[in-house]
């Protein structure tokens, strides 16, 4: 399995270092609530959690969060069917256009299978 680096995902993320900077550490204080709220194992396990973010991702119609939050899903070992549970929420709660971001996602989810990808770095807000 294999993953896209953030500047795959989306160039801008090249810019995540002079962004902190700026916003005096605004995105490691999101990164330390996604590592808390997301990517931690609790009552609820990290993988649901992650495709909860991609659901949420793709009702904001966010290209770049949906690769990323289906490859952390797939990193946490969600299935395809599982998956398919998940985006027929989306398609279903979107009608046509939450089927072609739902899409969208299936989409990342056979890039990140087939390595299309290359290694992440750990996450959007490292920097």
């Amino acid at each position: 399995m294999a993953t896209k680096t953030l500047k795959e995902i989306d160039p801008a993320f090249d810019l995540m270092g002079q962004f902190g900077k700026i916003t005096k550490g605004t995105g490691a204080l999101i990164q330390k609530m996604r590592m808390q709220a997301i990517f931690a194992d609790d009552v609820v396990p990290s993988k649901f959690k992650a495709m909860a973010a991609v659901l949420w991702s793709i009702s904001a119609r966010c290209e770049p969060c949906i690769a990323f939050y289906v490859q952390e899903a797939v990193k946490r070992g969600i299935s395809e069917e599982e998956l398919g549970e998940y985006l027929a929420v989306a398609a279903t709660m979107g009608g046509c256009v939450g089927e072609m971001w739902a899409l969208k996602a299936y989409k990342a989810y056979h890039e990140v299978l087939s390595g299309e990808a290359t290694e992440s770095e750990p996450s959007c807000c490292s920097h």
